[in-house]
């Protein structure tokens, strides 16, 4: 058995395991829950060297259930805090919550737990990628550029949280489940940028993290609590851009703007779903999200057949109204970058004097290649040249850093 599949089975699967189990023990064990699941990979990867079971979940899944048990019992816990799971109605019980729409109903739970507005923002994308998604803290410390150890403070202050707030496993309802909702959204947005610009220096796309969000953001419209105008927008969204994550490098791994992708390769299947998505994103909507507004600039990309043909007074105009919903710096940006693509250089130098690249944070090498851009379309080779080189000191992925080498070559030639 090789061990990418037991990768592959541990991240796809994991965190259903964790869900529906922390359903039938209850939160204040999920360490326990976490390190059964745990144990159960690292017997699979031994018991499977030789041959692989007929059905690889429901081995996973049973072996967890089997796992928890064992360690309820050395716990001498099982009386009191676990249902007689091998017998009776509770067992019939206990195996419906392993069907697929309870599987996904306990991890929606999950999801919601770990955007509880008790735990903390930071702590909040952390413990969803660990217990929803399934990844390791070296994953989520290399996703996040974060320190290893910091993820584990972040995941241990969770858990101590939703112990000592004694958070229950469900989804909210009435006037707690917008506000709640909110904060998943925001959080699968952040997994799914994260994912399709990371901030990685040695690779600029993680399609696991694009596949992921995308996944979960799937989950929420299956619920008709969750389904709402937001949701469907936010799942629009990541299919417009997972639709272009093929063309955003070429076959020597090299970084391709907007101008040189390869528009035949984009994904027309995920580009019709975005479009159903959207459709149902804006029936009967008087005002939209911020989800609404990137998805339209999303299509206004999608729908020029040229990069010349694309329509940037549209593109801006979205923008402008997002800015107002929801004002920020990198809107600011791309406004100016908007601009100099029609052309308008006094209204994208009035966007850019409205910044401070300090705002911009590990991004600001953004800034500086935007006003080299904007030197270089007014003939300012100097200025040009001094901004370029300040956004090759600030960039710290190598494929952004080698598409800005060319651009200061162009400058030089």
């Amino acid at each position: 058995m090789e061990s990418k599949l037991i990768d592959h089975l541990f991240r796809y699967h994991s965190g259903k395991m964790v869900s529906v189990l922390t359903r039938i023990f209850g939160l204040k064990h999920l360490d326990i829950i976490e390190d059964a699941v745990q144990d159960t990979f690292i017997k699979a990867s031994l018991s499977w060297r030789n041959q692989q079971p007929e059905y690889p979940e429901a081995w996973l899944t049973q072996a967890a259930k089997n796992r928890v048990l064992d360690i309820f019992r050395k716990l001498k816990t099982a009386q009191k805090h676990l249902p007689n799971i091998n017998q009776g109605t509770d067992a019939i019980a206990i195996n419906e919550l392993f069907l697929d729409t309870e599987i996904e109903d306990a991890q929606l739970r999950m999801i919601f737990t770990a955007c509880h507005p008790k735990l903390d923002p930071r702590d909040r994308i952390s413990f969803a990628l660990k217990t929803v998604s399934g990844f390791s803290i070296k994953e989520i410390s290399s996703a996040l550029l974060t320190k290893e150890d910091t993820i584990k403070k972040r995941l241990l202050r969770a858990r101590k949280t939703i112990k000592v707030s004694q958070l229950k496993f469900q989804i909210p309802q009435g006037k707690d489940l917008p506000l709640r909702l909110e904060s998943v959204m925001e959080v699968l947005y952040l997994i799914f940028n994260e994912g399709f610009h990371s901030n990685k220096k040695e690779k600029l796309i993680r399609k696991d993290l694009c596949g992921e969000a995308l996944r979960l953001c799937q989950m929420l419209l299956k619920n008709k609590l969750t389904r709402t105008p937001e949701a469907y927008a936010l799942c629009a969204l990541m299919c417009f851009h997972s639709a272009r994550l093929e063309t955003k490098t070429n076959a020597e791994n090299e970084l391709l703007d907007l101008k040189h992708q390869d528009r035949s390769q984009w994904y027309f299947p995920l580009i019709k779903l975005g479009n159903t998505m959207m459709n149902k994103a804006v029936v009967e909507q008087a005002e939209f999200s911020c989800y609404h507004y990137e998805a339209a600039i999303a299509i206004e990309h999608l729908r020029a057949r040229t990069f010349e043909d694309t329509d940037w007074n549209k593109i801006l105009h979205w923008y402008q109204c997002l800015n107002t919903l929801q004002p920020m710096p990198t809107h600011i940006l791309t406004m100016a970058v908007v601009c100099l693509q029609n052309k308008d250089y006094n209204m994208a130098k009035g966007y850019l004097d409205q910044l401070n690249p300090k705002d911009l944070g590990q991004r600001n090498y953004l800034y500086y290649g935007t006003q080299s851009d904007y030197y270089l379309a007014t003939h300012n080779l100097a200025e040009a040249l001094k901004y370029i080189n300040l956004a090759l000191n600030n960039v710290t992925n190598k494929q952004e850093k080698a598409y800005l080498e060319k651009k200061k070559s162009l400058i030089e030639g």
